[in-house]
């Protein structure tokens, strides 16, 4: 476990490190994780300007607000989307990239429980958002990643750890329980950002698991008894294992600037030195320092099991299969696999 003093310690020195400010995305950035974070990163930064995507612009000035408080040298720009839909998301990313050259960190926490919906463009509504926009939002903003002189770092918060099978018949998990449902998307994002990394060895790709933190994603969730059985168990516990909002900014602060989790290549977007009692964290594939990493909720790299399970799905096709059923879905209903 990384202690919470460690990451506080490494949180204080990022305006030291990175003095001329960092670049920011924050997809999904007006409740949730993403608030907690994108508060968080502007107290600790010196000249933060952040791009803010989600829906509510409600939500998004009083956030905004907020972060000027923390931080009036830094700069808050909101982009009001709905991300379920792809067309929306190569909006976005073209807003972006129209203003700026670089990006250190690009943070995603968009997610939703609902179920048997499908948008407009025929994908079905939970996995066009945790699954197609994810990718889709790291390849249309991958190049101005790569363009960035320090930082380079991509954090997905979703399911890590906690991987498990996939069936490529099944990719929206018709059917599924919860628990399948959610340990074969958190296979799906740790493979495509394995991919990715394959394509961008000098940028550091995170999945972490929040933990149980107050968030927006249960606003709409089925009404299931099974789901009401697991939320009033949460409820029950929550004294016991819930992770506070300001515990979670301050972890995933870390998570997105911390060389704890370098990239495999190149060192001046490895982010701040992590002190010597902290060691490189162990990727994906069993290598420290490897620029892939699925982490639990305290910083912890995920179990053996997880190495073995990504193996299994490069060496059975899985994983490729995986990568072009989604990249399919997008010369579907885009044309292209991105807009670069």
């Amino acid at each position: 476990m990384v202690a919470l003093s460690d990451v506080e310690a490494s949180n204080r020195r990022i305006s030291s490190v990175f003095q001329d400010g960092l670049v920011a995305v924050f997809v999904g950035g007006t409740s949730g994780i993403g608030e907690y974070t994108l508060k968080q990163l502007a107290k600790d930064t010196r000249k933060l300007r952040a791009y803010i995507v989600g829906r509510s612009l409600e939500a998004a000035e009083r956030i905004i607000k907020e972060c000027k408080q923390l931080n009036s040298a830094g700069e808050y720009i909101f982009i009001q989307a709905d991300v379920s839909l792809l067309k929306n998301v190569d909006d976005v990313c073209r807003q972006i990239k129209a203003k700026e050259k670089a990006i250190n960190i690009l943070f995603q926490s968009q997610a939703t429980m609902a179920t048997g919906q499908v948008t407009s463009e025929g994908l079905p509504l939970n996995i066009s958002i945790i699954l197609h926009g994810r990718l889709r939002f790291l390849l249309n903003l991958l190049p101005l990643i790569q363009n960035a002189n320090s930082l380079r770092r991509v954090v997905s918060v979703a399911a890590a750890t906690l991987e498990g099978a996939i069936d490529l018949e099944n990719i929206p998990g018709e059917g599924y329980t919860l628990f399948q449902l959610r340990d074969q998307t958190a296979s799906i994002i740790t493979l495509t950002l394995q991919e990715v990394a394959r394509r961008a060895p000098g940028v550091a790709f995170v999945h972490d698991v929040p933990g149980v933190v107050k968030s927006g994603i249960m606003r709409d969730a089925p009404s299931g008894f099974g789901l009401k059985v697991i939320m009033g168990v949460a409820r029950l516990l929550g004294p016991f294992i819930n992770t506070s909002p300001e515990e979670a900014g301050k972890r995933h602060v870390f998570f997105a600037t911390s060389g704890m989790y370098a990239p495999r290549q190149g060192v001046s977007g490895s982010g701040v030195p992590p002190p010597g009692t902290l060691d490189a964290a162990r990727g994906v594939d069993g290598e420290k320092g490897s620029g892939v990493y699925s982490i639990n909720n305290k910083g912890e790299s995920a179990p053996v099991r997880v190495e073995q399970l990504m193996v299994e799905f490069k060496a059975n096709g899985v994983a490729s299969g995986v990568w072009e059923s989604l990249t399919s879905d997008f010369r579907k209903v885009t044309g292209t696999e991105s807009i670069n």
